[in-house]
């Protein structure tokens, strides 16, 4: 009586969360433990159709060996096809600074990746069960992971399917001796040196004295969170609509609307949890409305710029775009140019029959008095230059603060140089040193081409 229960509620569990449909060949993750080994003699009493994969890490020596005797055995005796790998383990976790976890973990996921798409599999399915699922509810409690880290282990996430995660291990273990079922013992599962080994032996037991049913009522209590969870990401995305802007260079959240979400705090970590700023970062942040703009933060993967108006989200690869020098020299009266780092076009006039030009994106230069070829480039620390019609010189530096520009706004501006003068200020400020004079002759004109619907100047 008891295994046909066990064998219906596999059945219904399966249905009931779409994992696969009836017809198809399911891969099978199996390591010879007691969860994994039900799993396989419940899919062939369901009469599903399914193949058996197994890693050999090569972590426990001869263990490891007969592990993967037993399941190759276990394989024949089911008729369906086996396969098996065997890894480097330690090997690949030194060379890509792994815990020996993660790099099994990596591994036997890449593996069943290319066995999927080699043999047909649409889904491979793993034997967690509900004690694992408590266990990494509480891992991730410990941890502080937030209600995403709350929602638990997925019956189904993309190729993965967990078909026990109904059954609770003490039901396992009932249906395994009832049945007659042999299984392997991992040695490696009694150490108290893995976290989930310290809460499988240590706290569970206790809580199971409490409630024997507690693995069965967390679980509802974690579908509750997962369920509540979709309506609180659902809220998320629609807000993103109004807070979050992107231009294709960068994101950009307009403070003044952010702060008008409560609580903010909270509202921002979602924001930017998808750019790995974690919840202390945040935290700084959100301290940092309140104070002058400017101060930067960091991620794993981004930077952060508190602007006057913006919190500005740039990407490591986009900031090292712009961080590294670019010199880009060039004779304005060559007939084959180079491609020019902004929009900009030169000519050359006669300057007793020249009107000068009004707007900002254009600078006049007394062309006699200027090095070729010329150069744009960034602005660095401890550049300098004359502003038209002053006779003092003025950092840059200072100039951006007169002007009021973003930290993103002064790494995008270029800046036009002569010999090691710096000439232009581009949109902005051209140097006086080259102003035209009586004297002058010949104009070099330089114009920023603007696009229809941007009349100010162009430097981003």
């Amino acid at each position: 009586m008891y295994l046909c229960i066990m064998l219906q509620e596999f059945r219904t569990f399966i249905r009931r969360n779409q994992l696969f449909e009836g017809d198809e060949t399911i891969l099978l993750a199996i390591s010879g433990g007691v969860d994994s080994v039900v799993m396989c003699e419940l899919m062939r009493q369901a009469k599903y159709s399914f193949a058996i994969a197994h890693c050999n890490f090569k972590l426990r020596g001869q263990e490891s060996d007969d592990d993967e005797v037993f399941v190759r055995n276990l394989a024949v005796v089911m008729d369906v096809p086996f396969h098996i790998r065997h890894f480097e383990t330690a090997e690949y976790a030194k060379s890509n600074h792994l815990s020996l976890q993660m790099a099994a973990r990596e591994l036997r996921y890449e593996w069943f990746e290319e066995l999927m798409d080699e043999f047909g599999y649409r889904f491979v399915a793993n034997a967690h069960q509900l004690d694992d699922q408590a266990e990494t509810f509480f891992i991730n409690l410990l941890r502080g992971t937030g209600l995403s880290g709350l929602h638990g282990i997925l019956p189904k996430q993309g190729r993965i399917i967990r078909p026990l995660l109904f059954a609770s291990r003490k039901e396992i273990l009932e249906f395994a001796y009832v049945s007659g079922l042999q299984w392997r013992e991992d040695s490696s599962n009694s150490s108290r040196k893995y976290l989930r080994n310290r809460l499988r032996h240590e706290l569970m037991p206790v809580l199971v004295d409490i409630d024997p049913f507690f693995s069965k009522n967390l679980n509802n209590t974690i579908r509750i969170l997962r369920e509540t969870e979709a309506i609180y990401r659902q809220k998320i995305e629609e807000a993103k609509t109004d807070l979050i802007e992107t231009n294709g260079k960068d994101t950009r959240i307009l403070i003044s609307w952010l702060e008008e979400f409560f609580p903010v705090e909270t509202w921002l970590y979602e924001l930017l949890r998808p750019y790995n700023f974690s919840i202390t970062v945040v935290q700084e942040i959100i301290t940092s409305l309140n104070a002058i703009s400017g101060k930067v933060f960091f991620s794993p993967t981004h930077r952060l710029i508190r602007d006057r108006e913006y919190l500005i989200i740039e990407s490591f690869d986009q900031i090292g775009s712009l961080s590294a020098e670019p010199v880009m020299a060039f004779d304005p009266l060559l007939q084959t140019q180079p491609a020019l780092p902004i929009p900009v076009t030169f000519r050359v006039e006669r300057y007793h029959d020249f009107i000068i030009p009004e707007g900002t994106q254009y600078a006049c230069f007394d062309y006699d008095k200027l090095t070729f070829p010329l150069h744009f480039r960034h602005w660095k620390k401890g550049d300098y230059f004359i502003p038209f019609g002053s006779k003092g010189k003025k950092k840059i530096s200072d100039f951006f603060v007169d002007q009021k520009l973003s930290i993103d706004e002064k790494e995008r501006l270029y800046l036009l140089l002569s010999g090691e003068d710096i000439i232009w200020v581009t949109g902005m400020r051209s140097d006086n040193r080259y102003r035209l004079t009586k004297s002058t002759n010949r104009v070099l004109v330089a114009e920023l081409i603007l696009p229809p619907d941007e009349p100010g100047c162009l430097f981003k």
